[in-house]
C-alpha cells in the first residue's frame, strides 16, 4: 500500500489531531463494551484511562515503531468474571482483576524473551492454524450468550424486554448498514454511529413513556447524567474509579492460595491464545505498512509492550489490553501509519476520562443497545477464528479431531472445577487442543 505518511513522519497539528480522533471513534465502543459487560462497577472511564496509559507504554517499549492501539481485550471477559466469582467480595475481585493481567502480562514477557533466544518456530509447532483458528473462534462464541442477554435486559427497572429488543436490534441493523454501505468515515466508525442510533431510539421511548405515564416504555436510566452537579468542579472534571483504589487495603488482606490459582488457571491459558492474536494483528500491520514488524522493532518488543501495557493499564481500569484490528483498519483506510496519531489518540483517551458529562453519557447507554452491538463484536472474533481456520487440511483425521475437540468443548461451554480452582471455557478448548494435536502428531499419511 502506497502510505500518505510512514512511520516517522509527522502530519501537521490540525491533521494529526483529526486522525487521533478518528482512531478514537474507531477503538472507543469495544473499549467501553468490556467493563459494561463484565459489570461489577468497572468503569467505563476507567478502562478509556488503562488503555491510554497502556498504548502510551506499547509505543515506549517499541520505540514508536509499531502504529496500532491497544484496547480492553475482550478474550478475556470470562477470565474477569471468574475473578469476581471467586472472590468472597467485591474488593478482592478487584484485585482479582489485577493479579490476573499481571499473571497475563508475564506469560507476554517470558513469550518474548522465549523469542529473543529460540525464534518463532516453536509457536509453529505447538500452536498451529488447527488449533488457534477454532480457538479464537471459541472466544467470540462462548460470548454469545452474553450479547443475547444483553439484547434483551432493560438498564430501568420497569422497561419491557420487547422495546429493549427493539432498540438493541436497530442499533445491530444500522451497524451493519453503516458498515455495508456508508463511505469511509461510516465505514470506520459503525459501531459509534449504531450505539447513538439505539441511544436516541432508547430516549424517544423514554419520552413516551414518560409523557404517557408507561414506565415499560423506559428502557434506559439517566440517573448518572442527572447525579452531575455542575456546581461543583466535579461536575466537570473527576477522577475516574480506578481498579486498585475500588481494591483497597481490605481487598489485599483477603487473597487466598487457592484464590490465586483460580485467577492462574482463568487468565493464564488465555493469554496463550491472546498472544496468536497478537501475532496474527502484527502480521497484518506489517503487510498493511509494508514494513515487518516482527523484524523492527521485533517481536519481542511489541510483546513486552503489549504484557507490560497490560500490567499497569489493568491496575487503572481493570481491562487487560490487545491490539486493536480496528485500529489497524484506521492505517489500512487512511493510509497514516505514523505513530504521532497513535500518541495523540492515548492523550484523547486519557484526558476523554477525565470528563464527567462525557463519562456520565457513557454510563447511560442501555444494556439492550451494548447488546446489539456485541452481537456484531463477539461475531467478529468468531469468524476472525473462522478465516485463520480456513486453509487447514480437514482431509487429516488428525485435523478432524483436533478441530472437533475443541469447538465441541467450546460450544458446550465446557468448565472443570478442582475445589475453588476454576478452567474456564476457553482454556479447556485451547488445552485439549493443543494436547490432542500432541498425542496425534506422528499420523501417517494415507500413502
Amino acid at each position: 500500500m502506497n502510505l500518505i505518511y510512514g512511520i516517522k513522519d509527522k502530519p501537521g497539528f490540525g491533521k494529526t489531531v483529526l486522525f487521533a480522533i478518528q482512531q478514537l471513534l474507531a477503538i472507543m465502543a469495544a473499549t467501553i463494551a468490556v467493563p459494561a459487560i463484565v459489570g461489577h462497577g468497572l468503569s467505563a472511564s476507567a478502562a478509556l484511562f488503562g488503555a491510554g496509559v497502556g498504548t502510551f507504554i506499547y509505543l515506549l517499549f517499541t520505540k514508536s515503531k509499531s502504529p496500532v492501539f491497544l484496547g480492553s481485550s475482550f478474550a478475556f471477559i470470562g477470565s474477569m468474571s471468574s475473578a469476581f466469582a471467586g472472590a468472597a467480595s467485591l474488593a478482592i475481585g478487584y484485585w482479582g482483576l489485577i493479579i490476573g493481567a499481571v499473571m497475563a502480562g508475564l506469560v507476554y514477557v517470558i513469550l518474548a524473551v522465549i523469542v529473543k533466544f529460540c525464534g518463532v518456530k516453536w509457536i509453529d509447532y505447538l500452536m498451529p492454524p488447527v488449533i488457534i483458528g477454532p480457538t479464537v473462534a471459541i472466544i467470540g462464541l462462548s460470548l454469545s450468550g452474553n450479547a443475547i442477554g444483553d439484547l434483551m435486559t432493560s438498564s430501568a427497572s420497569e422497561g419491557s424486554v420487547y422495546v429493549a429488543l427493539i432498540c438493541g436490534l436497530v442499533t445491530l441493523g444500522v451497524t451493519m448498514f453503516v458498515s455495508t454501505y456508508s463511505k469511509k468515515i461510516g465505514r470506520l466508525i459503525p459501531f459509534i454511529i449504531g450505539i447513538l442510533a439505539g441511544y436516541i431510539l432508547a430516549s424517544v421511548f423514554a419520552l413516551i413513556g414518560t409523557l404517557t405515564k408507561n414506565p415499560s416504555l423506559i428502557v434506559i436510566n439517566y440517573s448518572a447524567l442527572q447525579s452531575l452537579n455542575f456546581k461543583s468542579l466535579s461536575g466537570y472534571i473527576s477522577l475516574p474509579k480506578f481498579t486498585f483504589m475500588l481494591g483497597g487495603v481490605e481487598g489485599l488482606k483477603g487473597i487466598t492460595g487457592s484464590y490465586i490459582l483460580t485467577l492462574f488457571a482463568a487468565y493464564v491459558p488465555v493469554a496463550f491464545v491472546v498472544f496468536a492474536e497478537h501475532l496474527a494483528d502484527h502480521k497484518n500491520l506489517s503487510a498493511i505498512i509494508g514494513h515487518d514488524l516482527l523484524k523492527e522493532p521485533g517481536l519481542t518488543r511489541t510483546l513486552l509492550g503489549d504484557g507490560v501495557g497490560t500490567m499497569v493499564s489493568t491496575a487503572f481500569g481493570g481491562c487487560p489490553n490487545t491490539t486493536y484490528g480496528e485500529s489497524i483498519g484506521c492505517v489500512a483506510i487512511t493510509r497514516n501509519a505514523s505513530t504521532i496519531t497513535i500518541w495523540f489518540c492515548a492523550v484523547l483517551c486519557v484526558l476523554f476520562s477525565l470528563i464527567s458529562p462525557f463519562v456520565a453519557f457513557l454510563e447511560t447507554i442501555p444494556n439492550c443497545v451494548m447488546g446489539g452491538v456485541c452481537i456484531a463484536l463477539y461475531g467478529f472474533i468468531a469468524v476472525s477464528g473462522f478465516k485463520m481456520f480456513q486453509k487447514v487440511d480437514l482431509n487429516k483425521n488428525r485435523n478432524l479431531f483436533v478441530a472437533s475437540v475443541i469447538f465441541i468443548t467450546g460450544v458446550g461451554g465446557m468448565v472443570v472445577r478442582f475445589g475453588k480452582v476454576e478452567i474456564r471455557t476457553v482454556a479447556c478448548a485451547l488445552i485439549l487442543g493443543i494436547l490432542t494435536n500432541l498425542m496425534l502428531s506422528k499420523e501417517k499419511s494415507e500413502d
